[in-house]
């Protein structure tokens, strides 16, 4: 939905008006060592979903699980194992 530029600069002195304003309150901080696990396990989790999809990409491009499990560091039969159930669903 296309917007003005004076309705874009409004928001933009809103968001900034906010930001100014605001206080941290008690439970709005946290260590950073909790940031750093959360951030870690979000790119574990992408990390995971990219290399489904290239598993499901190689297989239905008829490449073997022994060169998959190769390129993954494991055997044929570890990445048969848990690769093979996402493949069925596509």
């Amino acid at each position: 939905m296309p917007r003005s530029i004076q309705e874009i600069l409004d928001h933009a002195q809103e968001l900034a008006r906010r930001f100014e304003e605001y206080e941290p309150s008690e439970g709005d901080e946290r260590p950073v060592e909790e940031y750093l696990l959360s951030r870690a396990a979000l790119a574990r989790a992408r990390s995971e979903r990219q290399i489904i999809d290239a598993v499901v990409a190689a297989r239905h491009a008829g490449i073997s699980w022994a060169r998959i499990g190769d390129l993954l560091g494991t055997s044929a039969q570890a990445a048969q194992q848990r690769y093979s159930a996402v493949i069925d669903q596509v």
